[in-house]
């Protein structure tokens, strides 16, 4: 999320929430059967909506596909019904290449790591693309997919390397990642980054016949530029800030004049978690708005933040567990913005019906419009939200997942991930037979190095690493890290690691986590030391 973080305070409950006992021999499967969406609609203004009106439905274009079938929603959980195992061909591209269907489903028993209960999965080769935490994150919990019979990232990392194969690539370039996925005979592509997707890597890895778990470079623009964002937010009746699109120091004058403290400016385009401005002082604000050019001005929200992902293959949609994170370098929520210095998950405080809400207020309608114009978005959909006094508001939207919320998000679904992406990707959400969710809480703690979020210092050795992850229930992901001449692992970016700990309460696992972190030494780094302490605290 982008903006100042604030947790509830001490002892506070939200209107409705209840404490929920956590045991880590239970396994939670939600509430609540699938249901099926009424046929899809316009969304009509709601309170908080954008305030700029919805834009006209495009002109007919003859190359538009043909209309889709009215959407599925699908709740937090639903019944266990095996996959099918057959997948529809992806479009190709000239010459093209032959789409292959996944190998006959095997049969496994889970062992303890893996997910609880029978599945019944396609085989499938993976190739995950990036090199931080977060791809760390989904190659581990990838490798404990049963189904998963062959794991490689690219570039990767000193992590990732210890459950993948590593592979040199540009994430950037679409047929460079294309041909290597071609090479590798993969069955599915996972795009981990934001600025690939931007890009349209995922776009040139569909064109060769290969499922692709990321949204298109059209449907991408949801994240890469907020200005888009609040259009698509607008046209669907999803509530968020009130806002304005700025490009000249006059236009921000007068939006900032408008909006009054404290101010909210943001860049349009990527800038890596980094490109928000919370702040009382005018001037820190008119000068990162004409340093960004194009930003987009809004009201701030009051309230807590929330992360909630959502897998979607277009038309259902099928939201994760919310977490929180975040992204103040220091502690108390002081210091600069950074790409996220921590995490956690469940959210004790929040209300149980959340979930259900911001599918129906903001997910799905969003998921519908993107698919009215033409542009359906296909992977996984990121809402940044503020609970604030006047009702749930959207911050942000992000076309990936989130780092450092997936660590903790991936370390408590217990729904093998690889079956769960490759009904995504090609276009089979509807079959899938829901998810199951570890009723215990996950923290994660990131160590960042000497002045992160400034120009980091790298090269650094980095030591203790196999006592940290001693504990059963403690895991190292591994973010800006490489083996240097001598095989040592060393720091290689800002954020260095993430220290990931379960247990069966948010106490527990906050407390394995920062032990964790203990046993690490790297010269010059730092972390915050109040990561999901006052949601501990209840």
């Amino acid at each position: 999320m982008s903006l100042l973080h604030r947790e509830p305070p001490e002892g506070a409950v939200l209107a409705g929430a209840r404490p929920r006992p956590a045991s880590p021999e239970r396994v939670s499967t939600g509430a609540g059967p699938r249901r099926t969406a009424p046929p899809e609609r316009t969304h009509p203004a709601r309170p908080g909506a954008a305030d700029h009106p919805a834009p006209p439905a495009p002109a007919p274009i003859a190359s538009r596909p043909p209309p889709v079938p009215s959407p599925v929603r699908v709740p937090p959980a639903t019944r266990a019904v095996p996959p099918s195992a057959s997948r529809p061909p992806a479009a190709p591209s000239h010459p093209p290449r032959p789409v292959r269907h996944p190998r006959r489903p095997t049969h496994r028993t889970p062992s303890a790591e893996r997910s609880p209960g029978p599945t019944t999965l396609a085989r499938v080769k993976v190739l995950v693309i990036g090199g931080g935490a977060r791809e760390h994150a989904l190659c581990r919990a990838l490798s404990l997919d049963p189904g998963v019979t062959s794991l490689h990232c690219a570039p990767g990392n000193a992590g990732t390397a210890q459950v993948a194969q590593s592979h040199p690539v540009d994430a950037l370039d679409g047929t460079a990642v294309a041909a290597l996925a071609t090479r590798l005979d993969a069955d599915l592509v996972v795009v981990g980054p934001e600025a690939p997707l931007v890009a349209g890597v995922a776009d040139a890895v569909r064109s060769v016949g290969i499922p692709c778990f990321g949204p298109s470079k059209e449907a991408a623009e949801l994240e890469g530029s907020k200005a888009f964002a609040k259009e698509v937010m607008a046209a669907a009746g999803v509530p968020t800030a009130r806002s304005y699109v700025c490009v000249t120091p006059e236009e921000a004058d007068a939006a900032l004049d408008a909006f009054g403290p404290p101010y909210v400016v943001k860049d349009d385009g990527l800038a890596a978690g980094k490109g928000v401005v919370v702040t009382g002082d005018l001037r820190e604000a008119r000068e990162h708005a004409v340093a960004c050019g194009r930003v987009v001005i809004e009201e701030f929200l009051d309230g807590p933040e929330v992360s909630l992902f959502a897998v979607t293959d277009g038309v259902t949609v099928l939201p994760l567990q919310p977490a929180q994170d975040f992204k103040r370098a220091l502690d108390a929520d002081q210091g600069p913005n950074t790409g996220g210095m921590g995490a956690y998950s469940p959210l004790p405080w929040s209300d149980p019906k959340l979930v259900e809400e911001v599918l129906d207020s903001v997910l799905q309608p969003t998921v519908d419009e993107l698919r009215r114009r033409g542009t359906p978005f296909s992977g996984l959909l990121y809402a940044g939200l503020a609970l604030t006094s006047r009702g749930v508001r959207v911050i942000e939207f992000n076309a990936r997942f989130g780092d450092p919320e997936t660590q903790v998000v991936l370390a408590r679904l217990r729904t093998p991930l690889g079956g769960l992406l490759l009904h995504a990707a090609t276009g089979r959400l509807a079959d899938h037979p829901g998810l199951r969710w570890s009723d215990g809480s996950a923290v994660t703690v990131v160590i960042a190095s000497h002045n992160y979020p400034g120009t980091p210092r790298t090269g650094d050795p980095i030591g203790g690493l196999p006592d940290a992850a001693a504990d059963e229930h403690t895991y190292v992901h591994h973010a800006g890290t490489a083996h240097d001449a001598d095989g040592r692992v060393v720091s290689a970016g800002g954020r260095v690691l993430s220290v990931t700990a379960t247990g069966p309460d948010l106490t527990t696992a906050r407390d394995r986590a920062y032990a964790g972190v203990g046993r690490i030494t790297l010269d010059g780094s730092h972390h915050r030391t109040d990561i999901a302490r006052d949601a501990a605290r209840g």
